[in-house]
């Protein structure tokens, strides 16, 4: 018995002296750097990958020397720069789509601009379509539906689009889709009754394409029958909200009839659209409507996309008045359509001056 006992202590201790020497070697082995180890950053130290669009820390910030490195400029320039779609037009009305960078001109207050970026090419948009549901609208809807579809087909395949409809409410009909069935089904929850909330609709619109729409250009369409008596944004708090940095483009169709106010009702939609660097169309009759939504689809798709880092920093806010020019050998006076201004730094809230 004391034998078997002897037996297993001296055994203990031969396993216990075993798994020390083990233990010191892995230790040591630990502290010496291999080839892989000895460029390492420490943890504490290291520069967690960024992604498209998203801030680079600081630190990297700081330490960002070499060319190789160029996620800081980039966002940087996403930041400070204001991005304006342009349409150019000759002296008879004819969309010129051949122009080049140097063709154009930017000001801003009445100071010459350094354009950044410059493309001219069809890309997808993020669209909401604004249909009036009031009383007024009931025998109107099935042929501004039919138009609102075509403008969809006529436009990129890689748009999307959300329906709203609106009469002293607004509704979320349909959200982001690229399906004509499911835009169709927006269009047809009509519920026409009570006034006209266009102003809240179209301030709705917009803060809903800036933040759940994917795509970066943003286009409203409107369409409607009558002047604005449900809001309660006016149209002065309205234009302004639109005119944030990189706001929509907005296009108004004012199938408007002999009524109380007329006058008042397409001025609204003339500054709307002019003030964004839309189109306000005023049809004589229920059928050119279509045609109309034809030429939107046209409008948008031979966009140019003008890019500029202001000589102003944004961090003054206010408003900046923006003018465009562009100049061609080949072409006679041309004129160009794009916003005419914007606010700089952050939004006000809704119902604000």
């Amino acid at each position: 018995m004391l034998r078997r006992n002897n037996a297993s202590l001296l055994i203990l201790f031969l396993l216990t002296a075993l798994l020390r020497n083990t233990s010191q070697a892995q230790e040591g082995a630990s502290n010496q750097p291999t080839s892989n180890q000895s460029a390492a950053v420490p943890s504490s130290q290291a520069t967690p990958p960024t992604s498209p669009g998203q801030a680079t820390p600081p630190n990297a910030a700081q330490n960002a020397e070499t060319p190789e490195d160029s996620s800081v400029f980039v966002f940087r320039k996403q930041v400070e720069e204001v991005v304006l779609h342009a349409t150019v037009v000759d002296d008879k009305q004819h969309i010129v789509t051949s122009l080049d960078k140097d063709d154009f001109n930017v000001y801003e207050d009445g100071h010459p601009q350094t354009i950044t970026s410059f493309r001219h090419e069809d890309i997808p948009v993020a669209m909401g379509i604004v249909v009036d549901n009031s009383g007024s609208m009931r025998e109107k809807r099935e042929k501004v539906n039919a138009a609102a579809l075509n403008l969809v087909r006529a436009s990129n395949p890689n748009d999307e689009v959300c329906i709203v409809n609106f009469n002293d409410e607004y509704y979320l009909d349909q959200d982001f889709t690229s399906s004509i069935n499911k835009l169709k089904q927006g269009l047809e929850k009509i519920e026409a009754r009570g006034g006209t909330a266009l102003y809240d609709a179209v301030v709705a619109t917009a803060e809903h394409l800036k933040k759940g729409a994917k795509l970066e250009k943003k286009v409203i369409l409107v369409v409607t029958d009558g002047d604005d008596n449900e809001s309660a944004e006016t149209l002065e708090q309205a234009v302004r909200r639109l005119q944030g940095e990189n706001g929509p483009t907005v296009y108004t169709i004012g199938i408007l009839e002999k009524e109380e106010h007329p006058k008042h009702a397409k001025r609204a939609l003339q500054i709307i659209s002019d003030r964004t660097g839309g189109i306000a169309f005023f049809p004589q009759t229920l059928d050119e409507v279509d045609a109309i939504s034809r030429t939107v689809a046209h409008d948008i798709r031979t966009q140019y996309t003008i890019g500029y880092k202001p000589t102003t920093p944004k961090s003054q806010g206010g408003y900046r008045q923006v003018k465009v020019d562009a100049r061609s050998h080949s072409h006679g006076k041309l004129s160009v359509r794009t916003r005419t201004g914007y606010y700089a730094g952050p939004e006000p809230a809704s119902g604000a001056q």
